[in-house]
């Protein structure tokens, strides 16, 4: 298990030998929250199935975006990160949606990439529970977990801006944000997700 981190908290993505990490993955995971109300019969109500989608979008030091990763777009134009699929449910435990980064293949001009958490159907996170956005080490043996940010807060908004790794000297951090949105995709999301840089 990662260090947990809590909100605004952030974590330099440097290993214990000093060198920096190269493949991370981010995975982003949530449940739908239990149900409240009792169907026919006072049989337990099925709880909805969610459907959240996890993207990943590049800005450059002075804010403007330069990419976007998504379930319609699975690759950067770097070719440094890829979406491995959209998760229509959030059934199962783990991860539901992630996003594979190199880093060291990240374009130069890039200098954050911001993961936000949307709902295309407009769900909102009332209906959500156990949502986090977790960061693992896919360039060592048994790709450990590096970091973890459970999300803790609900509401009537329907995304998340999640998190975000930033250049950091000559390596990266990772910082977990948690600011609400509104939106049905990444292209919803450029502006709130700019102001969380």
């Amino acid at each position: 298990m990662g260090l947990s981190l809590q909100k605004g908290q952030s974590l330099s993505l440097t290993k214990k030998d000093g060198g920096a990490l190269t493949k991370i993955r981010l995975g982003l995971g949530w449940d739908s929250a239990a149900p409240v109300k009792r169907g026919l019969f006072g049989r337990a109500k099925a709880a909805d199935e969610i459907d959240l989608d996890a993207s990943a979008i590049f800005f450059d030091a002075s804010g403007k975006v330069l990419d976007t990763v998504w379930f319609q777009q699975l690759a950067s134009k770097d070719g440094s990160a890829t979406h491995t699929g959209d998760n229509l449910t959030g059934a199962g435990d783990g991860d539901d949606e992630t996003i594979l980064v190199d880093l060291s293949k990240v374009s130069p001009a890039v200098s954050q990439i911001v993961f936000v958490i949307s709902s295309y159907t407009q769900q909102s996170f009332d209906m959500v529970e156990n949502a986090f956005s977790r960061v693992v080490d896919d360039s060592a043996p048994g790709s450990p977990e590096v970091a973890r940010y459970q999300l803790t807060d609900s509401g009537t908004h329907t995304a998340m801006i999640m998190s975000k790794v930033s250049r950091e000297g000559a390596g990266w951090s990772f910082k977990a944000i948690g600011n609400r949105a509104n939106g049905r995709s990444v292209m919803d999301l450029l502006t709130p997700a700019a102001q969380a840089l």
